[in-house]
């Protein structure tokens, strides 16, 4: 079983990531994924000039760092696995910087004081794959793997395609299967995932009241316990089939120990979906 990560903690979340790449590529990161973690947290706590603060109450910096830290168990055991196509440097540092880039799309511009970067939510992974087109080329990314990261970032949106984006490499398509599967995991196994939902729910709001028309998920739900109640046939209905079809059933590549083991992410969100189902059927709030 993987050991247990304090996700509010993101220079815990850093080891994890740097230890995954020695492990898969047999070498150190030269300090690489600690600058991308030094960039996102300062952008994120309002000291890059060009944004304002993150404030957006569930896509939050914890959120990022549970995707994160999913993502990096996930390489981890596609690697013990030998699954084939193997990761190389490449794929590994495409994949950790998009994970760590893939919401940014949610942080207002410098000076932009009205609501939160809930209100971005619509159209926050094209943003976030603008922010990766910015960022990427100070690390030294050429431009044919800044658009590998971004569209592994495109992978994370609900209604994506991934079959439709033009990846140059069979295994940074399967990235991008596995960042996506890593984004909806690390975030529906959290212990507190269904006591999060509330905020989930008002930023689809702000986002619906930002933006009336067009593709919204909050004009989806008619208040937070509408959404709390909706949550297992999301799950069930939405997220399981995209896990075993279109993300390439990459999941299992989270079974520890590989390949029969138990699922830690999987089995923690049947457990929460189990809680969640619980309280919608007796009307009380998920405790």
């Amino acid at each position: 079983m993987f050991p247990s990560v304090n996700t509010r903690d993101p220079d815990a979340v850093r080891r994890v990531c740097e230890s995954a790449w020695n492990e898969i590529l047999g070498r150190s990161d030269a300090g690489l994924l600690g600058r991308g973690f030094a960039w996102v947290l300062r952008s994120f706590a309002g000291e890059n000039p060009e944004f304002e603060p993150l404030d957006t109450r569930y896509h939050d910096l914890e959120h990022t760092m549970q995707g994160t830290l999913c993502l990096a168990h996930l390489m981890v055991g596609w690697h013990r696995s030998g699954s084939l196509p193997g990761l190389d440097e490449r794929a590994v540092r495409l994949g950790l910087f998009a994970i760590l880039l893939h919401d940014t799309g949610y942080l207002k511009a410098r000076g932009d004081r009205q609501g939160t970067g809930a209100k971005f939510t619509p159209i926050h992974v094209q943003r976030s794959a603008d922010v990766a087109g910015r960022y990427l080329p100070v690390e030294g990314f050429s431009a044919e793997e800044i658009a590998g990261a971004q569209n592994m970032i495109r992978c994370t949106g609900v209604n994506a395609d991934i079959r439709a984006l033009s990846f140059q490499r069979a295994v940074d398509r399967r990235v991008g299967c596995a960042l996506a599967t890593a984004d909806l995991l690390g975030q529906m196994a959290a212990p507190d995932y269904p006591e999060r939902l509330d905020d989930l729910f008002l930023e689809f709001q702000e986002a619906a009241s930002a933006s009336p028309v067009g593709s919204n998920p909050g004009m989806a739900f008619v208040d937070a316990a509408d959404l709390i109640r909706k949550t297992p046939a999301f799950w069930e209905n939405h997220v399981c089939p995209r896990l075993e079809g279109e993300f390439e059933g990459v999941y299992r590549l989270l079974n520890s120990p590989w390949p029969d083991g138990p699922n830690p992410y999987f089995n923690r969100v049947e457990e929460n979906i189990r809680r969640i189902r619980s309280s919608s059927a007796t009307d009380v709030r998920v405790p």
